[in-house]
């Protein structure tokens, strides 16, 4: 029996439709107010049960082979995962990290996510970690669709750095189907593979690209970093929810590159290139009036 968490999330439903155009009808772990309809419509099993809670997740566990962990491992529930899996006697894990576990800067999700995979990775389950970069791709997108719904309706976009340091964006479709793949190739196991798209690019040819799919001129009006970190600082501690942090734009000011060779070898990954990928999901969004 398989069973897979997060389900219902951007990347779950990826991985969910993928299983089932397979054959496979996953057991999907879902919390008391999740919205699982469309699992439900799928005619899938759901087990209810909250990752905070080691007694009931073991009770979910109950006969469970394959865990397919995509709850973020950000919040510090993976030493319940892990104990969970120990108990119900669950053999196979494959857990979607992130790449941002190699940042230079020290967010609180860093040590968190880095002891979820020594967890992981000393538990005697046979394991794979995935760690994509930014995940991009449909509406659900909440990276590059937040960029093209504001382009679409603005011509200046304001960059907060030189807008030259690299990014990989991974499209979800590639990276739900590296997901599958994983699961039963043996080769997988005990590895850590890094998921990013074919080929390095900047924060500035990103935004050109994404207003080249929407066929709009962009102008791009520079911000010096040092001052915006300043300002994002002194408005992070006036308001209780931040639209942008200052974490974020150090972020966007370091270089994100990582090879993908081993998961192309290992698992078939051939990720589409940005342009392919934002021209898609461009069209998707016009398509159902997004933008």
């Amino acid at each position: 029996m398989m069973l897979v968490t997060g389900a219902t999330g951007f990347l779950g439903e990826q991985v969910v439709s993928r299983l089932l155009a397979r054959g496979e009808r996953p057991v999907c772990l879902v919390r008391p107010s999740s919205r699982a309809d469309a699992l439900r419509r799928a005619g899938l099993p759901l087990r209810c049960a909250d990752l905070g809670d080691l007694d009931g997740l073991t009770a979910a566990f109950d006969g469970v082979k394959t865990l397919v962990n995509i709850a973020s491992l950000g919040f510090g529930d993976a030493p319940n995962i892990v104990e969970a899996c120990r108990r119900a006697g669950v053999k196979r894990g494959v857990f979607i990290s992130t790449t941002a576990i190699f940042t230079t800067l020290e967010p609180k999700t860093k040590s968190i996510r880095l002891e979820a995979e020594r967890l992981v990775e000393q538990s005697g389950l046979d394991w794979t970690i995935i760690r994509p970069t930014m995940i991009y791709g449909t509406e659900r997108d909440r990276n590059m669709a937040r960029l093209v719904r504001y382009l679409s309706r603005w011509p200046v976009m304001f960059v907060l750095g030189s807008g030259e340091h690299l990014q990989q964006p991974v499209h979800v479709e590639d990276l739900a189907g590296a997901v599958v793949a994983a699961i039963e190739q043996p080769r997988s196991y005990g590895q850590a593979y890094n998921l990013s798209g074919p080929s390095p690019l900047t924060f500035n040819q990103v935004i050109d690209t994404a207003a080249g799919a929407l066929g709009r001129p962009v102008y791009k009006v520079r911000f010096p970093l040092k001052l915006a970190v300043l300002m994002l600082e002194a408005y992070e501690r006036i308001s209780p929810r931040p639209f942008l942090k200052a974490e974020q734009v150090l972020r966007l000011n370091e270089d994100k590159t990582f090879s993908h060779e081993a998961a192309a070898r290992d698992l078939g990954f051939a990720p589409r290139s940005f342009d392919e990928g934002i021209r898609a999901e461009v069209e998707m969004m016009r398509a159902k009036g997004l933008i």
